[in-house]
């Protein structure tokens, strides 16, 4: 269960679906070295996890074996050409 935001540097409680970003991550099940009977796949498990609206834009969640799930810096988007030369353009003060 969710029940704060997953930046262990942040305390921001979980209230509402519609704040922040909400994680699925599906993970192997303790034990799960032996395959499900009935679908002859690995045994999985969801965990949920939750970034606030302030931590949201500026971080992501990872994986890392042996420690388990991480809070990483968000990616940078890259803009497609024509909208990179429009910021750049409205930067400067251009009109296009």
């Amino acid at each position: 269960m969710v029940s704060k935001c997953a930046n262990p540097g942040c305390s921001s409680p979980f209230l509402y679906f519609h704040q922040g970003k909400l994680f699925r991550i599906e993970l192997d099940a303790p034990g799960s070295e032996a395959l499900d009977i009935d679908t002859r796949r690995a045994r999985r498990r969801l965990e949920f996890y939750w970034l606030c609206d302030v931590c949201a834009p500026s971080f992501t969640l990872g994986f890392k074996k042996g420690v388990g799930i991480v809070v990483l810096p968000a990616p940078v988007p890259v803009l497609p050409p024509l909208l990179a030369a429009e910021a750049r353009s409205a930067a400067v003060g251009h009109s296009t």
